[in-house]
């Protein structure tokens, strides 16, 4: 273990331990753990590396090339839980830009088993694949596709909460991000747009059309970002509200469909 931390150390890893602890559980053999730890040292990512990463301690796979699912946004997932709690009926759920699926995945974990379907969206094949593995204990589906471009007709209106982690970085503050999310992340995960919420009021402006009467969709975004987020879903006839976790750092917008 000392000679792990200190080549992670001197890779730049902040949380060295902590990794070796995650690549020394994962390593099938000193070989396997030789060939991840050079990868980390390169800069890729260790959930890349490893092939899972937990959220909201719900273990999920991911693949090389998906974006990986941040700490801060078990935030989203809990705010979205409470929201389902006392429901008189099993949830649909629209997970948008899915990803690995583990913002659904973790929601579905704090219901009963078979309690929520979930229908997913990405665009990328490669999110999609990784997706739909993830969830495919879940009933529902997992779709390829611009947002609900490719969702079932007969969704519309049935949805009880969407969840659209949307890419909300700023265009020019790529190249500001640290290394593993710029190099190792498609920067269609990432890039927002001009000042970050194209794709939120893209979310804000179909959301009620999917909704149940008095359903809740949920964003992540910055927290100089969320004023304007939530002016969006306000204009488009939803009643929002922001909510912080400063331990986190993590800042989520949520919008009420009208009853």
């Amino acid at each position: 273990m000392p000679e792990l931390v200190v080549r992670l150390r001197a890779a730049g890893c902040v949380f060295a331990e902590d990794e070796a602890a995650v690549l020394l559980e994962s390593a099938g053999s000193a070989e396997e753990l030789e060939a991840m730890v050079v990868r980390r040292e390169a800069g890729e990512p260790l959930e890349h590396v490893v092939g899972w990463v937990d959220l909201a301690g719900v273990r999920v796979s991911i693949d090389p090339g998906v974006f990986v699912p941040r700490q801060r946004t078990a935030f989203l997932v809990e705010r979205a839980a409470a929201r389902l709690d006392g429901l008189d009926h099993p949830p649909v759920v629209l997970d948008l830009g899915c990803g690995t699926g583990a913002l659904a995945l973790a929601l579905a974990r704090t219901l009963p088993p078979g309690g929520v379907t979930v229908h997913a969206v990405d665009l990328d094949p490669a999110a999609v694949a990784c997706a739909a593995r993830n969830l495919a204990d879940i009933p529902g589906a997992v779709h390829l596709g611009d947002l609900t471009e490719t969702l079932p007709a007969e969704l519309a209106g049935r949805v009880d909460v969407i969840l659209a982690n949307m890419p909300y970085v700023p265009t020019a503050a790529i190249g500001l991000m640290p290394p593993e999310s710029r190099d190792f992340e498609p920067t269609v995960t990432v890039d927002g747009g001009s000042d970050g919420l194209d794709l939120v009021r893209r979310v804000a402006g179909l959301a009620s059309y999917w909704l149940v009467p008095g359903g809740s969709v949920w964003v992540e975004t910055g927290a100089d970002q969320a004023e304007a987020a939530a002016d969006a879903f306000g204009r488009a006839g939803l009643t929002p509200a922001i909510h912080t976790d400063d331990e986190r750092g993590a800042t989520v917008v949520s919008a009420i469909s009208p009853r």
